[in-house]
């Protein structure tokens, strides 16, 4: 197998399509390795080279993509999101230790500010819309000091460096070496049984292990291709299905729903697609959503369990025959996937219920820098390292697994425990509400309490009575939302996850508790 991704890319028929967007020409895959070697050329005239950091802040598309696959089997790449604000660049360029950072050319926004106050090596690039997708030149401002290695990297040379995104502490580094990314690729292509006839449309953001990987690297692997969207945008989806023609897409949850809602006004264009699978992936996918995906699409939908920790995918709904099972996020995925104790570090039966655990050789050597975390969060084993995920959850009979929640999102309301994604289940099943997010409410006497966010669908109508009432014919009292506020929408992250931790003060809803 191969172990970097220079060996990723390296075995696959030149003139075969590697990365597509809107009104752009192909790149092939003989035109990626080209692109590598002029680019990794210019990195290392400024001065870069193996184990250098640099940081990309680039729109999503393509050359995105590309810039990423191209650095990284020459230098250590890290993605940051486009949308920073100018302090935000500055923390983790400095945390990051970056030598260099790509920028748009004629780009003058908060980054470039940033970089200015590290002393950064700004390298601009630039590429004309009427070549390839993807292809790019990159320019440098300035020059590194001292002789930059110009080996390719190795298998356990850092590929890729992301932030976990921390939701009261400081976030934690995440080195993902060649040999984790070129794992989870792999495991990836299996799990979807990829071969190079296959085409994913691309709407995830590029600054994200999941676009990162669970698209872009895995189809290269396979010698597949990717058509790459300018982002996410449910009114431009249907229309870039018809053009691009891909066998399957993936994205979160969110963007499902979203597509969902469009779905009906679009059935020409549902008629004439050939989808493969859908993927979803990054946060529990409703039941629901699940079923309607399927039958609108006519395909299966796979839902897999993946965090930036295990270079992405950790477990993955099987493709057909096996089932598809609504509300799991199915087999084990790639790396051996347990359970263990949520406290000591002691492994439980499959069908206990505990903290999900994963070992294998996608997942990261730890953070950086950060002895506290590592001592949290791995430990020693059955003769292998662990890593806590962190989520709650069991095994059925069959080794599907089913997750309860994030350990610190359970509710724990005056010493009951109640999983926030069992009272979203329920409230997805009320005719008129089409999100939801159950999340902890501050409470005086019991700690936490109840509550939850939801959406209506178009023209549907619904009070805080009614769906109270609704819950309460289906759960116990204890896990009945105490209050239920209607939204016109849910506030998401950068990447379009929903939030639950944080949400109580978002709304307000804190100092009424």
């Amino acid at each position: 197998m191969s172990n970097t991704l220079h060996a990723l890319l390296a075995p696959h028929p030149a003139d075969a399509p590697a990365l597509g967007a809107p009104e752009r020409p192909w790149l092939t895959h003989g035109g990626l390795r080209a692109l590598t070697e002029q680019t990794l050329a210019a990195l290392h005239g400024a001065g870069i080279g193996r184990g250098d950091r640099v940081a990309i802040v680039l729109p999503n598309g393509p050359e995105m993509a590309s810039a990423f696959v191209t650095i990284a089997q020459g230098a250590v790449t890290a993605p940051l999101n486009p949308s920073y604000r100018v302090d935000e660049f500055d923390f983790y360029l400095q945390d990051l230790k970056a030598k260099a950072i790509v920028l748009p050319e004629g780009y003058d926004g908060p980054a470039l500010e940033a970089a200015g106050r590290h002393g950064l090596v700004i390298l601009r690039l630039g590429f004309d819309p009427a070549q390839p997708a993807g292809s790019f030149t990159l320019v440098a401002e300035g020059q590194a000091t001292g002789t930059p290695d110009t080996a390719m990297a190795g298998p356990d040379d850092i590929a890729l460096i992301l932030h976990t995104s921390g939701t009261t502490s400081r976030p934690k580094i995440v080195p993902l070496l060649q040999r984790n990314i070129a794992a989870s690729a792999h495991h990836i292509g299996t799990s979807l049984a990829l071969t190079p006839a296959d085409r994913c449309l691309n709407v995830m953001p590029l600054f994200h292990i999941h676009g990162l990987v669970a698209a872009v690297s895995s189809s290269l692997a396979a010698g597949a291709s990717i058509w790459c969207a300018p982002g996410f945008d449910a009114l431009r989806f249907f229309g870039w299905l018809d053009t691009a023609r891909p066998t399957w897409y993936t994205a979160v949850p969110t963007m499902h729903q979203a597509i969902l809602t469009r779905a009906e006004r679009n059935s020409d264009i549902l008629g004439r697609l050939q989808l493969r699978l859908i993927r979803s992936s990054s946060a529990s996918l409703p039941p629901q959503v699940m079923v309607q995906l399927s039958k609108t699409f006519a395909c299966p939908v796979i839902e897999s369990y993946g965090m930036t920790e295990a270079a992405h995918q950790m477990t993955t709904n099987p493709l057909p025959p096996r089932a598809q099972k609504p509300g799991s996020v199915g087999v084990a995925g790639g790396p051996e996937v347990r359970i263990a104790h949520e406290v000591e570090d002691t492994l439980l039966p499959m069908d206990a219920t505990g903290e999900v655990v994963i070992s294998g050789p996608n997942v990261t050597p730890g953070y950086e820098a950060n002895e506290d975390a590592n001592r949290k969060n791995f430990f020693e084993a059955d003769g292998k390292r662990w890593f806590r995920t962190g989520d709650q959850g069991t095994f059925d009979p069959e080794g599907y697994l089913n997750l309860t929640g994030r350990l610190k999102e359970i509710i724990n309301r005056g010493g009951e425990k109640i999983s926030p994604l069992e009272v979203d289940a329920v409230l997805m099943d009320h005719p008129s509400v089409v999100q939801v997010v159950t999340f902890a409410l501050p409470h005086p006497k019991l700690g936490e309490d109840v509550a939850a966010a939801v959406v209506l669908r178009e023209g549907a109508t619904g009070t805080e009575r009614e769906i109270r009432d609704f819950a309460a014919t289906r759960l116990a009292d204890f896990k009945v939302p105490r209050k239920v506020v209607i939204l016109e929408e849910i506030p998401k992250g950068a990447t379009g996850k929903l939030q639950r931790i944080g949400l109580a003060e978002k709304l307000g809803l804190v100092t009424e508790a």
